[in-house]
C-alpha cells in the first residue's frame, strides 16, 4: 500500500456507501490524530484504538442521522498525495463549502483543522476535505 491515508478515507467511504455501523482500520499515529479530530469534530460517534498482537487497529463509530439514516459525512477526499504534495501557508489555506466543512492540516504544531491552523497562524500540508 503506498497511501495508508488515501486507504483510511476510502474505508470509512466505503463502510458508509454499505451502511455498516463500525469500521475497523489498521492504526497509526496519523490516522488516530485524523480520527481524534473526526470525532470531536461531530463526523463520526466515537473511536477506541484496540490493542492486537501484529498490530493495532482502530474501531470507529459511525454517525447517522437519526431520522432520514444519511451518513453525517457527505464527502471525504484526499487532496495532498506521496507524488505531488499540497502545502498551503497561512493565508491560503482552503475553506471547504464556505466553512461548513473542514480541511485537516498537518502542521509543525501537529494535525489540525483549518480553522485552529488559522488561529495558531500556521500553514502546512493539506491532508483531505471533511464535508
Amino acid at each position: 500500500m503506498t497511501d495508508p491515508i488515501a486507504d483510511y478515507l476510502t474505508r470509512i467511504r466505503n463502510a458508509y456507501m454499505a451502511g455498516k455501523k463500525v469500521v475497523e482500520i489498521p492504526s497509526s499515529k496519523v490516522k488516530e490524530a485524523i480520527t481524534a479530530i473526526l470525532c470531536e469534530q461531530g463526523y463520526i460517534l466515537s473511536y477506541k484504538v484496540v490493542e492486537g498482537n501484529p498490530f493495532n487497529t482502530i474501531k470507529i463509530a459511525l454517525k447517522y442521522h437519526p431520522e432520514t439514516k444519511m451518513p453525517a459525512i457527505k464527502g471525504i477526499e484526499r487532496v495532498s498525495s506521496p507524488g505531488l504534495r499540497r502545502y498551503n501557508g497561512v493565508d491560503e489555506l482552503p475553506r471547504v463549502l464556505n466553512g461548513l466543512g473542514i480541511a485537516i492540516v498537518s502542521t509543525s504544531k501537529g494535525i489540525v483543522t483549518d480553522k485552529k491552523a488559522r488561529e495558531m497562524g500556521v500553514g502546512g500540508e493539506v491532508m483531505c476535505y471533511v464535508y
